[in-house]
Formats: C-alpha cells, structure tokens, sequence
C-alpha cells in the first residue's frame, strides 16, 4: 500500500457527508455498479446477470494460463498454484447470500459520498470452491499466525491511497469450513464481474470481504494494516472517530415489491382483495427468528418458511393481505435469534455502513 496520491484539501472536503442532490460521481459509480432488481427476489437462486456487483476499481484483465494464486508469509511450504491445479482440488458446493455493506446509504441524511445504493445490494447464489482451510493445511500455517490477508489483481487509488484491494481476516475465521476460494458460481465458471478466476467467499460477513480476482493469500504474524481494513470499512460517528470495524451482515428482510409499478415513481399498484405478499429475510451473526410485515402502520408476523436452502442463505416468508381500496404503505422488518431487531429509523454512520433499515413500500389498491 502507498500514499503517493495525496488528496488536496479542497478534494478531502468534498468527499464529506452531503445533504445536497446526486453528484456526477456517484451516478458514475452507479451505472458501473448494479443492484438486484427488487422482483428478483422471488427466485429462491438469483441468476448471475441479477446478482449485485460492486468493482472497486476497474475489472482485471486476467489470462486463466498464466494467473498464479500465491500463497505465503508464515507458511512452512509457500504455494503457488495454477487455475487448474486450484480446479483440480477437492470442492464443495455451498449457497450464500451476499449484500453489500453500503447497501441502504442514499437513504441516510447527509449522505455519505460512495456508491449511493438503496435496497438493491443484494444476491444470493450457489457456489463451488475449494475450502480455505484444506489450502491452509497444505502450506503449513505457523503458530505465530495473527491474520490472513486476501489480494485481488483489482489496483486503484481510494481517498488519495494507491493500492491493491486487500482484507484480511483473523486466522480462527479463515479456517472456519464454510470459507471458501470460489470458482463457479451458479454451476458456471466465475464472470469476469464476479471475480474470474478466483475469489474469497466468506458466509455471513458483508460483501467487503469477499476478495475478488484473488491473487495473494498472506498469513501475518500482526494485523494486516491496509488501506480497506484500517480506513474504508468502519461504522463512525464522524471523521475522527477510530469507530467499530464492519463485520457480519446485519439483520434483513426484503418483500418483493407487489402489483405492478409506475415507470417513474416505483409506485405500485394492485387490485382489491387477496394479496399474497411475500419476501426474504437474512443474518450474518444469527439465524432469521421472525419477520413481520406493517400495513398502515399495524405489524403482523408473517410466515416464515424453513431454510432450506442452509444456513447461509435467505429465508422466504409470505402473508396473507385483504388488500381495501386506496392507498397504503408496506412495511417489514426481521428480527435474528439474538434479539436484534430492523430499526424503522436508521441511525446514522459516517461511512454510511450496515444500513438495515425496515423497507417501505407504498401501494394503490384499486
């Protein structure tokens, strides 16, 4: 990591919290950038082409015949594997959902500048890789191991520092066996997009951590103190407070928008009567214990149905609505087996992180 580019302090003001409209750069980040479309949620899989992305910087150009994955640093036999010698270890197939850790910031006041998503971060696939742990093992890891710091080919400057985007986690986490080097997502190989030809998958934690286009994994006797681990990635009060690092994805439920919309608005619209309203609910820490639904204001629980498609992916859930004519808002909100509850006022951070705010959804019966 270098500082060569430094920030002027016209530049560094700029970057602050605004309460102003959408500025160029980030509807730049936004057409770079996709989110699911919101009805993509009755798919129990996302198809790839549905599935959020976030692209820090640009999209490697990697040649599959000449990628190398380095593993060293605290490791008695470093490594240094091919694609196909990677493909050619024994996989394990798993399905995860995956949101963005800025997911919800163009809702807070003032917004903090960055990619300015609203509810869309999010996506759920099946994965096939090879466990973290078993290419651990092989290298030999030391006693002395802190930490495991993850390198993707993805090179760029954030906020004046020049880099390769890195995070690391600490060794417990790394070889905990649902973490994995994917290689297929969706029983096809990776997409240029989703991190080909090799990326860091690590259930329960935001979208961060899950290094793409991985080139370097590093085993540190200290922690790693790069740019994404020690700056970007922090739920802050303001500019000077050292904060409390993002972790696991909180608490969420998300309802497929119901009726038919309005090209501009979203609004939405749907005939009287029987209404069956429906959705998914997720946690990083916990398992999903309840989700209710709000209609004007008075909230019923909903039904919530097994996970079957694991532990670490979305559960869906459904209600019953008798939906009279006229105009209502649509609310839901989960609560996670710890107790943590969807706040239906999003508190405020300055990096505009772990946004779980209830969802709201206005309706026109008709």
């Amino acid at each position: 990591m270098t500082a060569d580019a430094k920030l002027s302090p016209k530049a560094a003001a700029s970057l602050l919290p605004t309460e102003g409209p959408l500025i160029p750069e980030e509807l730049q980040l936004a057409t770079r950038n996709g989110g699911m479309p919101l009805e993509a949620l009755r798919y129990d899989i996302t198809p790839v082409g549905l599935h959020y992305q976030l692209i820090h910087f640009d999209i490697p150009d990697v040649d599959p015949a000449t990628w190398r994955l380095r593993v060293d640093g605290l490791v008695e036999r470093p490594l240094d594997l091919s694609y196909d010698e990677i493909r050619a270890l024994p996989a394990e197939k798993l399905t995860v959902t995956l949101e963005c850790a800025g997911n919800g910031r163009a809702r807070l006041f003032p917004r903090p500048l960055s990619m300015p998503w609203l509810n869309e971060a999010i996506g759920t696939a099946r994965w096939r890789g090879v466990p973290l742990h078993r290419v651990l093992d092989r290298a030999g890891v030391s006693r002395k191991a802190v930490d495991v710091v993850f390198t993707g080919a993805d090179h760029g400057i954030e906020k004046g520092c020049e880099q390769d985007y890195a995070r690391s986690i600490q060794l417990d986490d790394a070889l905990r066996p649902e973490v994995l080097l994917a290689f297929e997502m969706n029983d096809q190989p990776l997409l240029p997009q989703h991190g080909f030809p090799l990326r860091l998958l690590i259930p329960g934690w935001y979208g961060m951590m899950h290094v793409k286009w991985l080139t370097r994994i590093e085993v540190l006797a200290q922690p790693f103190d790069g740019y994404q681990q020690q700056v970007a990635y922090w739920y802050k009060k303001d500019a000077n407070d050292r904060g409390e690092p993002v972790k696991r994805m909180r608490i969420r439920a998300l309802m497929v928008p119901p009726g038919f919309p309005d090209y501009f608005t979203r609004h939405r619209y749907v005939e009287h009567g029987l209404v069956i309203l429906r959705g998914r609910a997720w946690a990083g820490k916990s398992s999903v214990a309840r989700v209710e639904v709000g209609i004007d204001g008075k909230w019923t629980d909903a039904v919530l149905h097994e996970a079957t498609l694991g532990a670490f992916a979305w559960r869906s859930w459904s209600l019953e609505w008798n939906a009279g004519p006229g105009d209502h808002e649509l609310t839901c909100r989960a609560t996670d087996a710890d107790g943590d509850v969807q706040p239906t006022k999003q508190p405020w951070n300055f990096q505009g992180m772990g946004n779980n705010l209830a969802q709201q959804i206005s309706v026109t019966v008709r």
